[in-house]
């Protein structure tokens, strides 16, 4: 996905990215109160910034330049004066406190929702998107939005102090005034300019970003097989290249903005400078110019121009955010969800009883993986999955968990279709271990419970007694408060394993599910979970990927599949006794172990 971003470099036209604003400001509806209120105190703080040029032009022109200056008078205007810059000085708190409070709360928002809809995306757009993608649109992407929101206050303060600035300046002289204006047009040319070539620019610089993370987690996560396989230099060549093409792209945003933003502005307000002084100047030449006006007129220039210039050096954060907003959404509208349930409140898993009727199957709607597979399992009968790789195990789990759904066919659970049962339902009745188990960062209690704390301490320390798993944990320090670490990393895959079975367990699932749940323990481990395994299918309906096929000769169904197919089905001794597949499998593994 990121590699198609790569090739899309392209300028986020003008019409997208009001699309995107638009939707964008969505997420900040539930807070429109507070941005109104905002706004509001913004206006104020326009006109009293307009005010204390004023206060000083008035001082100077009607009583300094006359001679009829008093102490009253100083103190007067003094007082005026500072007690408009407190006014300020509060409007303006009150006015950043306001606004920040509601985009933090927007952002929060736009997180929230964000990992909401990550969670109901279905199976497949977990496969076919990298994880730093993903990270990079959960945490970047999200965190830029941050400075994208202070950008409309910027906007906000900006307009009203133009619109106010040079309404002030028209009620001082109306024709220097209109000269001042003839800057507009070369700002709106720069502006332009400015957003066709950053949003380019930013949207090649997100993408890379994007790739550098997807670099950075396929190094840690892999971090034991470079080392083993030595990769670390070509690694790091690798990791290097892709930071160079980043900078570069980071080092083209800085050129731009060093160019066009704060230096452009700055001289056409010094431009602006001169030609007011040289207006006024003119009509000096004729009759007497009051200061105070030149004073005021420079000001409300320099209250015209600061905020274009805090507008043009906020421009780079807008064209940041429209980008990360962009790719946001793209999140947002990803409609690879979780298989869809009719969700028959009535519908419930009570025996067990798993009907595969014709059911085909296929990841992209075209090359199918599953064909015509029809199989039974009835209520606390074992069966088994066997055959080479690709020929569609791991298929057959998918389609029943419902991480994917089937194209054709049916599947019932019960006698009624698996499409009719709450997820909820479905989730809590079938019970799956899957080869390469995965601890979350905490306690093991946490692990077995996995958050449901309807689950007790006490069918906790059963569920792993059960499986056998309390015989390493009691030996620990902390027993089954002792600490687990990123991914379980301080446990063998054994280990690991039986606390997942011990999570599985304590929920007493009617379906089992285990996806070659002995393929990474050694034999010794395996020795004290099998007197387990064969508890945790007493009286559950257990479909099984088999590895070993030593671990499922006691199977009431071994079904054979090659190619999506299945080509041979029936008990261990029948599969043997017929010859074919299975046997030549079998007897291959039993070689290998004599070997």
């Amino acid at each position: 996905m990121e590699q198609q971003e790569l090739q899309k470099r392209r300028t986020i036209p003008f019409n997208e990215q009001m699309r995107i604003l638009k939707r964008i400001l969505t997420f900040a509806s539930p807070y429109r109160n507070q941005f109104i209120l905002a706004i509001c105190f913004s206006v104020a703080l326009a006109v009293t910034n307009a005010a204390l040029p004023r206060i000083i032009q008035v001082f100077i022109d009607d009583h300094l330049t006359v001679g009829g200056v008093t102490i009253q008078t100083i103190l007067f205007f003094a007082s005026l004066h500072f007690g408009v810059t407190i006014v300020r000085m509060t409007v303006w708190y009150f006015e950043l406190y306001i606004f920040n409070m509601a985009s933090e709360k927007t952002v929060q928002n736009i997180r929230h929702q964000l990992f909401t809809k990550l969670h109901n995306l279905g199976m497949r757009f977990f496969d076919q998107t990298s994880t730093g993608w993903i990270i990079t649109r959960a945490t970047n992407d999200t965190e830029a939005m941050k400075d994208f929101w202070h950008v409309f206050l910027t906007i906000i303060q900006g307009v009203f102090g133009v619109i106010i600035s040079l309404g002030a300046m028209f009620l001082l002289d109306v024709t220097v005034t209109l000269w001042i204006l003839i800057f507009a047009p070369v700002l709106l040319l720069v502006i332009r300019f400015y957003q066709v070539y950053s949003s380019r620019t930013y949207h090649e610089m997100k993408s890379k970003l994007s790739l550098l993370n997807t670099k950075l987690a396929e190094t840690i996560n892999g971090m034991s097989v470079i080392q083993q396989f030595r990769q670390e230099k070509r690694l790091q060549k690798e990791f290097e290249e892709t930071n160079q093409s980043y900078f570069n792209s980071r080092f083209s945003m800085v050129r731009i903005n060093a160019l066009l933003l704060s230096p452009v502005i700055n001289m056409l307000y010094t431009l602006a400078v001169v030609l007011i002084l040289a207006l006024f100047g003119i009509d000096a030449l004729t009759s007497p110019i009051e200061v105070g006006i030149i004073y005021a007129f420079t000001s409300y220039a320099n209250d015209f121009f600061r905020p274009l210039t805090r507008l043009m050096d906020s421009l780079s954060l807008f064209q940041d955010g429209v980008v990360s907003s962009s790719r946001i959404l793209t999140v947002m509208d990803n409609e690879e969800y979780v298989p869809e349930q009719e969700d028959d409140p009535e519908a419930q898993i009570t025996n067990g009883k798993i009907e595969f009727k014709n059911v085909s199957f296929s990841y992209d709607d075209e090359n199918y993986v599953l064909k015509d597979i029809s199989f039974t399992v009835n209520p606390g009968e074992t069966i088994a999955l066997v055959g080479h790789t690709g020929s569609g195990k791991s298929s057959i789990i998918n389609v029943l968990m419902r991480f994917y759904d089937f194209q054709k066919g049916e599947v019932l659970i019960d006698g009624q279709s698996i499409r009719s049962f709450p997820m909820r339902e479905l989730r809590h009745r079938t019970g799956l271990v899957l080869q390469d188990s995965f601890l979350f960062y905490g306690t093991i209690k946490d692990n077995i419970r996995l958050m449901n704390q309807a689950i007790t301490d006490r069918e906790i320390i059963e569920a792993a007694r059960f499986v056998q798993a309390d015989q390493f944990i009691e030996e620990l320090p902390g027993q089954y408060d002792a600490r687990v670490v990123e991914r379980g990393a301080s446990f063998s895959s054994g280990q690991k394993q039986l606390i997942s079975f011990a999570s599985t367990i304590v929920r007493d699932p009617k379906i089992l599910i285990l996806d070659e749940a002995t393929a990474n323990i050694d034999t010794e481990t395996e020795s004290l979970i099998q007197e387990g395994l064969e508890r945790m299918r007493q009286g559950r309906t257990t479909v099984a990927i088999a590895h070993r096929l030593s671990t499922i000769r006691d199977a009431d169904q071994i079904l054979v599949l090659d190619k999506g197919h299945i080509v041979e089905r029936g008990t261990h001794d029948e599969l043997i006794e017929r010859g074919g597949s299975y046997r030549d499998m079998y007897e291959l593994q039993n070689i290998g172990l004599q070997s």
